[in-house]
């Protein structure tokens, strides 16, 4: 087999260096879809990279070997053992880390979703901590504690409760919950998580200030939630106000909305198109070796 086998396992940090470039550059609308299609088809390309490996250990079978020690036989061998059972090592550890992030959030989101009763798709919950966030389900729903209502205005609850619907009305948390799954997969795809995580929250911000018709309001919202929340981390599978990369939505929400940037999203089609040229390429090797083998 050739290193076309081995290039997807190190394709995410095309990814990554794509994700950087888009995050403040293209408009979240185009580059979450992008991103995320990115993400998961190098997080796919990981897995049947180590699964193809793993499997080039088919020649160690009894039969095989038995085959392989007739005289003048000769079967391929593709890739050194110890290669196949760490690809297998790797493959079993990456599936354990995506069953725990999935669990995680399947987790947190019913304990969210157990907060209190909504009226109107909003629930109140007598709660200190300050929080406000989207919580996906059918239907979703908005949490706001009465932590978070103390520190905003009449005003900025309103930009609050625009920002969260956003991320209900347009599914946010699906791809928040597909880039943490690729990057569970490969820890190389995180850079790529963070920017999608980031991206939804522009996304959100924009459709905000469209929607109440301005922006500085937006940024004001933003800007307190942050400062109330310090310290909180938001919960995995939920999105909305909270802490992070705040000075960079602040600063975006002050500036004009971002304009159409083709060329990035033509750089997330290409590194999805070469990722999955690679993939074509290892599963040829991969057939061809086991013809070889069972031609003999």
């Amino acid at each position: 087999m050739t290193v076309a086998v081995y290039l997807p396992l190190l394709l995410p940090v095309l990814v990554a260096l794509a994700a950087r470039l888009t995050a403040d550059r293209a408009r979240p609308r185009a580059a979450v879809p992008g991103l995320v299609a990115a993400a998961i088809f190098s997080a796919a390309a990981t897995i049947w990279s180590l699964l193809l490996l793993f499997l080039t250990l088919f020649d160690d079978l009894p039969a095989m070997i038995d085959l392989d020690s007739r005289t003048g036989m000769h079967l391929p061998e593709p890739v050194p053992d110890w290669v196949a059972v760490s690809a297998l090592v790797l493959l079993v550890v990456a599936l354990i880390r995506l069953e725990r992030d999935v669990h995680l959030r399947r987790t947190t989101a019913h304990r969210l979703r157990n907060a209190g009763p909504a009226a109107g798709g909003v629930v109140v919950a007598d709660w200190s901590e300050p929080l406000a966030v989207a919580v996906p389900g059918r239907p979703g729903e908005i949490l706001l504690t009465t932590g978070m209502l103390r520190v905003l205005d009449a005003n900025e609850r309103r930009a609050v409760l625009a920002h969260e619907r956003a991320h209900l009305a347009h599914g946010h948390h699906r791809a928040v919950l597909l880039a943490g799954a690729a990057a569970a997969v490969n820890p190389l795809l995180r850079p790529a998580r963070d920017a999608i995580a980031y991206l939804v929250e522009r996304w959100a911000d924009e459709e905000a200030a469209t929607g109440v018709g301005d922006r500085d309001l937006v940024a004001r919202a933003v800007a307190r939630a942050a400062l109330a929340t310090a310290g909180h981390p938001a919960p995995a599978p939920a999105l909305g106000m909270h802490g992070g990369v705040i000075v960079r939505r602040v600063r975006a929400l002050h500036s004009p909305p971002p304009a159409s940037a083709r060329w990035q999203l033509a750089l997330l089609a290409g590194v999805t198109a070469v990722c999955l040229l690679l993939e074509a390429t290892a599963t040829a090797d991969f057939v061809d070796v086991l013809r070889a083998w069972l031609a003999g």
